[in-house]
């Protein structure tokens, strides 16, 4: 006959739930706010998105690095595990690299200003890209040998050497209103396509 545990055990797993809850939250609301306003936004703005108090802000995340290394990571992980449904959900192994480039692109926007946010600390920087690196690099190649397994790009593309370009492209993207990278993206990933037989 199984034995109940001791009373608090049950809330106190509720509180932790609520707390992982309350953490995804903030995580999800510093992501956006900081797409509009950068890594330096105000944290009572995030806070105000999130819907949570400032001190629970603080209680998860000490430092704004703390935040802005966390929403970093939070976004990486998004991207991971989207490579897999996509693939498994899209039209097409290309519609797949399609759609996850849009969320690589999104994710750059937010990770906008974050040397700057972590100057003082760069070894934590470093740590963060190369987590980057050992995070996406595989998801990318994943989505890149199924569209060439298809037929649907030419052969020869490096993970790296894609991720890289979509970087490059993006840089400078909120300083002018006349350039938009997701236009030249696209033109880029139109290039990677293997010509269809007339």
């Amino acid at each position: 006959m199984a034995t109940e545990g001791p009373a608090g055990e049950s809330s106190s797993r509720g509180k932790r739930a609520d707390a992982q809850r309350n953490r995804q939250t903030v995580l999800t609301a510093a992501a956006e706010v900081f797409v509009t306003s950068g890594v330096d936004a105000p944290i009572r703005r995030i806070a105000a998105e999130a819907g949570v108090g400032m001190a629970t802000i603080y209680r998860h995340f000490p430092t704004r690095a703390d935040l802005v290394t966390a929403v970093y990571q939070h976004q990486i992980e998004a991207c991971v595990e989207a490579g897999p449904s996509l693939l498994a959900g899209a039209g097409s192994p290309f519609d797949a690299l399609r759609q996850w480039i849009d969320l690589f692109v999104d994710f750059l926007v937010t990770k906008h200003g974050l040397a700057d946010a972590l100057q003082s600390d760069s070894d934590r920087f470093a740590a963060l890209h190369a987590y980057f690196l050992d995070r996406l690099l595989p998801v990318c190649a994943q989505l890149l040998d199924a569209a060439v397994e298809a037929g649907d790009i030419r052969p020869g593309t490096e993970p790296y050497e894609l991720m890289r370009g979509i970087g490059n492209l993006c840089v400078g993207y909120d300083n002018d209103p006349r350039y938009d990278p997701r236009r030249l993206i696209t033109l880029l990933l139109q290039g990677l396509q293997r010509p269809r037989a007339v």
